[in-house]
């Protein structure tokens, strides 16, 4: 049995003594982090541009982008434990992630028949983030599968590397559209669609499944993912990420504030989330790395601070370029050292038939709080105003810090193949 790394201890395998070579990242990992790039730029062109498109091409209040917002990451968040389940249950983890990317790459085109209606929009982005759903939990199992777990920070990170390069040059690609298109957003959802099925096709071709580490002659059944709840690490876990969740606001929220302070012009907007993602790009294989050698938990916990200075800094003493700067940068940081980070702290702790349930139970966990915690930002950003909405986010991350450290802080043996059955 290996010693977990959910707490403040170093790496399984005891470190980085003198001689020690870091394990590989395998090709899997690579694949997976290839069809993540693709896949990334065509959802980050619709990304960049869709608060833009919402808040003044379609007048939406605060209060209603919250809405829209919260469906787009957290509305069809149980079917992340559905996508989980089936993997684990017909031990495809690639064909049910690939399931996933195709839904999202349809709807690419909805948003075409949407038009200017916001009940249209909303449901489009729903059928969206039920591909995500599906296929993020059999994707970030497949990785954990692929990999030694003493290097399952560097795994993560690297994927997420990648994945952020695909995030960083999405929005460069739709305002490049944009310009080439008249200002179309039109032309943005239909390119945005072919390179989403690029990234499908990557995933047929070169992702493997790994069929040879899971057991062969056991059935997964409801029970089994049940059961993970039973178990006490397991519990802690999903809290913890349930309060990161609640406590942390939308991007799109964070870039619209910029925005607002320093009355940048629409087509600046865009740039907002280049900013964030070339910052994750660089920081998050090293931030990977760093988490195996000194603790995934520290790691993942100074993220959020980093987070709690982006949300003061918002309305704080700084101004211009510095400002943008530093946010952006900031909020790079945060986003490279907690986003994979989580996903490696849970893997140790799941057994490897239930490791896409698990992960998919922890995701869902984050992703309906993320939900609640939009509407209720939109909600205090329209009674109290945008400063006062921002500082409060502030004080929830610090909360939700304290408490995090305080469940997870113990070193915690991971759940048997036995004891979940």
């Amino acid at each position: 049995m290996y010693l977990s790394t959910i707490g403040w201890s170093r790496t399984a395998d005891g470190g980085d003594g003198p001689g020690r070579r870091l394990p590989a990242i395998g090709a899997n990992v690579f694949a997976l982090g290839s069809v993540s790039l693709v896949t990334d730029i065509s959802s980050e062109m619709v990304t960049a541009v869709l608060p833009l498109y919402l808040v003044f091409g379609l007048q939406l209040s605060p209060m209603a982008y919250g809405v829209i917002d919260g469906v787009y990451t957290g509305a069809t968040a149980v079917l992340r434990i559905v996508g989980g389940y089936v993997a684990d249950r017909v031990r495809s983890h690639k064909a049910v992630a690939g399931v996933g990317y195709a839904l999202s790459a349809v709807a690419k085109l909805g948003l075409l028949a949407a038009g200017r209606s916001v009940a249209a929009v909303g449901l489009v982005i729903a059928v969206d983030r039920t591909g995500k759903g599906l296929r993020t939990a059999p994707r970030d199992a497949l990785i954990t599968l692929s990999t030694p777990m003493e290097s399952l920070g560097r795994a993560f990170g690297v994927h997420r590397a990648m994945d952020s390069l695909g995030a960083f040059l999405g929005p460069l690609v739709a305002l490049a559209v944009l310009a080439a298109a008249g200002q179309s957003f039109d032309a943005v959802f239909v390119t945005s669609f072919c390179v989403a099925v690029l990234g499908v096709v990557l995933l047929v071709l070169f992702v493997r499944d790994r069929r040879d580490v899971q057991p062969t002659t056991v059935t997964v059944s409801p029970r089994d993912a049940v059961a993970l709840l039973r178990a006490a690490p397991v519990r802690s876990l999903i809290l913890a990420a349930c309060l990161l969740g609640l406590a942390t606001v939308g991007d799109g929220f964070v870039y619209l504030l910029l925005q607002r302070r320093q009355e940048l012009s629409a087509g600046w907007f865009p740039l907002l989330a280049v900013g964030t993602n070339l910052a994750y790009l660089l920081l998050a294989a090293p931030l990977g790395a760093l988490a195996d050698r000194l603790g995934r938990l520290p790691v993942m916990l100074g993220g959020y601070t980093a987070l709690v200075t982006v949300y003061l800094l918002l309305f704080g003493p700084l101004d211009g370029w510095p400002l943008i700067v530093l946010t952006l940068g900031l909020y790079g940081l945060f986003y490279a050292a907690t986003d994979g980070v989580l996903m490696a702290l849970a893997g140790p702790l799941l057994p490897e038939r239930l490791r896409a349930t698990g992960i998919a139970v922890v995701q869902t966990g984050q992703a309906l709080a993320y939900l609640v915690s939009s509407v209720l930002f939109g909600m205090a950003w329209q009674a109290w105003g945008p400063v006062t909405a921002s500082r409060v986010a502030a004080a929830g991350v610090v909360v939700a810090i304290i408490a995090t450290a305080v469940l997870l802080a113990r070193p915690t043996t991971p759940v048997s193949q036995e004891a979940s059955r």
